[in-house]
């Protein structure tokens, strides 16, 4: 652990800082944007299960506003077209996302409390676990969530913070898991969304989203 929050505390005294600082501002942002820029992050956060981050945000950016509209047919087809690895699922998904658009809007702008919200997307919008549900809900501005995907569980393995990695990620695994990011964050004064971003850059050298 000490090992791992020096390596953090040497990040936060970096150029590290300013990515991570403009990163959650960015986020901050879309929660007070329109609900079609937040319903199309949600859309971002559906594609991005087991596919490479840097695809999606390049394919996500070409779709734009497309996936206000496209049919679940046309999303299929502009996926093929763009390389995209679940076209026909992925495509099912956000046209049935779509359908819950106005009620995920309103639990988001009357919800406060981020794990009730978490709940009900994992709940109500197919194709969403905790890791996505919590991946979106950083993306639009809720500071409380990290995304534990094979980047962390690697990290907390080799700092003998996780006995071994998961074979399946249950949903008591990840809420066990997320109370040992929460223990870091503490310590590192970070929130789970801030040291989200310094653990993956520590893991993979980049800043995304």
């Amino acid at each position: 652990m000490k090992d791992l929050l020096n390596s953090i505390e040497n990040l936060k005294d970096s150029d590290v800082r300013t990515l991570v600082d403009l990163r959650i501002n960015e986020f901050s942002e879309i929660k007070n944007n329109s609900s079609n820029s937040i319903f199309k992050e949600l859309c971002f956060c559906i594609m991005t299960a087991n596919c490479s981050a840097e695809k999606c945000i390049e394919i996500h950016e070409t779709i734009g506003d497309d996936f206000l509209k496209l049919s679940q047919d046309q999303l299929s087809n502009k996926f093929k077209e763009l390389g995209y690895r679940y076209p026909n699922i992925r495509s099912s998904y956000i046209a049935e996302a779509r359908s819950n658009k106005e009620e995920l809007i309103k639990n988001i702008k009357s919800n406060k409390n981020g794990k009730i919200l978490r709940e009900w997307i994992v709940k109500n919008i197919k194709g969403l676990g905790y890791k996505e549900a919590s991946h979106f809900l950083r993306n639009i501005g809720f500071k409380n969530f990290a995304i534990i995907d094979f980047h962390i569980v690697d990290l907390l393995v080799k700092q003998e913070l996780l006995i071994e990695k998961p074979k399946t990620m249950t949903k008591k695994k990840y809420l066990e898991i997320e109370q040992i990011l929460k223990s870091i964050g503490d310590q590192s004064n970070l929130n789970l969304a801030e040291l989200d971003l310094y653990l993956w850059y520590q893991e993979t050298g980049k800043i995304l989203k």
